[in-house]
């Protein structure tokens, strides 16, 4: 949700800062979600059903609604097991809180549950797995804080947890609003769902090879995309298996953290609406 906050004096903090003063605690933070990576084994490769790779299986819900030159942003998780006619409360109890107009009542909840609609679809059905880990990037900005980072996440650790990571990644540098924690945690499953979806597409296309049948004609190479941007474990970590990076490396896995002025905001959001009018 976007709020109106404070204005705070700019400041950036990257890498090398954080190198020197609590470096452990990031890589701690990171091997915390990465600490049961996978032994490659022929079992592992055999199809599992659709879920995202977290503790939780939650679904990520964004929202961007206009009615009448009023526009409303949100996004948070949802419970696909829980019943639809909670949709109907939260989307009235949104709009009572926020003092917004009655229209969007209908809008939120149709949001909602065609998002609910669409996850619920895949569950049931088989998903490709392997020894693959994959490049989570962020670049969000929430109120006045603009972030940008890029780390690993292992596809086959289902005990993850992007809301424990999001909050240590805060901790770790310095962000104080309270509303970029659960932004970063939903930026996060946004892109393991797409893979999670990605990786149906994958099984289905295998299933298609072993009956003699020409896969490529009824799914294109992208549905295959998880596979092309995942990272070989063994490649990546060699035989010593170390969490610290190459030198040459550390410029690709800058955290910044950018406290923006209210005349950036201003024109960052101007440009937003120019993007938006023209699409």
């Amino acid at each position: 949700m976007f709020v109106k906050c404070n204005p705070k004096p700019r400041r950036k903090i990257q890498i090398q800062r954080i190198r020197r003063l609590n470096w452990s605690r990031r890589k701690s933070a990171i091997w915390k979600t990465m600490k049961n990576l996978s032994v490659p084994s022929a079992s592992s490769r055999n199809p599992v059903k659709f879920r995202i790779p977290t503790a939780e299986n939650l679904v990520p819900i964004r929202l961007d609604i206009e009615i009448d030159g009023q526009r409303f942003r949100d996004a948070f998780t949802w419970n696909p097991s829980d019943p639809d006619s909670e949709v109907v409360v939260f989307a009235k109890r949104t709009v009572k809180d926020l003092k917004l107009p009655p229209a969007f009542v209908t809008q939120i909840a149709q949001s909602i549950q065609s998002q609910l609609t669409e996850f619920r679809s895949f569950e049931g059905q088989d998903m490709t797995t392997g020894e693959k880990i994959v490049p989570i990037k962020l670049d969000l900005r929430v109120n006045h804080t603009l972030i940008k980072d890029q780390f690993l996440w292992d596809l086959n650790n289902f005990e993850s947890d992007p809301e424990e990571f999001a909050r240590t990644f805060c901790k770790d540098l310095g962000v104080d609003d309270p509303e970029v924690g659960p932004a970063v945690a939903v930026a996060i499953r946004e892109q393991l769902y797409e893979i999670a979806m990605q990786s149906v597409a994958s099984a289905k296309e295998t299933r298609i090879n072993k009956k003699g049948r020409r896969g490529a004609e009824h799914f294109p190479a992208s549905a295959s995309k998880v596979g092309g941007s995942a990272l070989d474990l063994m490649k990546l970590f060699g035989n010593r298996a170390s969490a610290i990076r190459k030198r040459r490396e550390w410029d690709v896995y800058e955290p910044i953290v950018d406290l923006l002025s209210n005349e950036e905001v201003d024109a960052l959001e101007a440009r937003e609406e120019q993007r938006n009018a023209r699409a």
